[in-house]
Parts: C-alpha cells; structure tokens; sequence
C-alpha cells in the first residue's frame, strides 16, 4: 500500500506546526531534529528517518515513508547498524500501530519474510510480533 505523500514539504508544513527557533541549550539530537523538521520529506535520508521516528516526530507521515523504503531494502541501514530504520519502526508505541492497522499489515509482511536479521533486530522483531 502507498499512501500520498506531499515529499516536496517539510514536516513543519505537512503538520501546520512550526516549533519556536532552538534556544542553544538543547541537544544536539533535539537541534538535529527541529533542522529535519524542516527538510522535505522526500530529501530525508534513512539516517534522517530512523532519528525522526526514534523520537516519534512526525509519524503520521514518515511511518509510510520508512515502509517504503523497508519493503526494498527491509535491513536498510542509516548511521546505526544494520536494520536500524526497521528497528525505529518497530519500537514505535502500540498506540501508534492501532492507529495505523493497514501500515502494521505491512510491517508484519516485511517481517514475516525475514530470515537472517542482526540479534538486536530479531529481538525487535519478537516484540513488534507479541503486541
């Protein structure tokens, strides 16, 4: 399933939420992350996506977004490990995948056809099955 995303539009405009400028006490993962906010979708990495969705910023958008990528490379690899955009998905809340069944449908697919996956992956992959 594709869901139609603007990729040309950054999260800040997809969500109509323009966070306040960092103060420059933040962390550099929280600068990271408002400067991500305000990249185009289409222009963000795996790297970009797995920090983005580690943090639950921007879900209802890049969730579909990281499937895409997963269903091609479902061990797609951002600065991490290996499976570390797979990971970031997979841990997300039960909250979010109840609000999501059809992408959930899909993680479970991508998923079901794995078979050699890092250790820490695998554990992930347990937990995400259990819920």
């Amino acid at each position: 399933m594709t869901r139609l995303v603007n990729r040309d539009r950054s999260l800040e405009e997809l969500e109509h939420d323009r966070w306040p400028a960092p103060s420059g006490g933040e962390t550099r993962l929280m600068a990271t992350v408002h400067e991500l906010r305000r990249k185009p979708i289409g222009d963000l990495t795996v790297e970009d996506m797995r920090l983005l969705i580690g943090q639950d910023v921007g879900l209802a958008h890049l969730l579909a977004l990281a499937i895409e990528v997963l269903r091609k490379d479902p061990l797609a690899e951002g600065d991490m490990y290996e499976g570390d955009l797979l990971a970031a998905v997979l841990t997300r809340d039960a909250e979010v995948w109840s609000k999501s069944p059809d992408l959930r449908r899909e993680v479970r697919s991508i998923v079901s056809e794995l078979a050699d996956v890092p250790p820490t992956v695998k554990r992930d992959i347990e937990g995400f099955l259990a819920r």
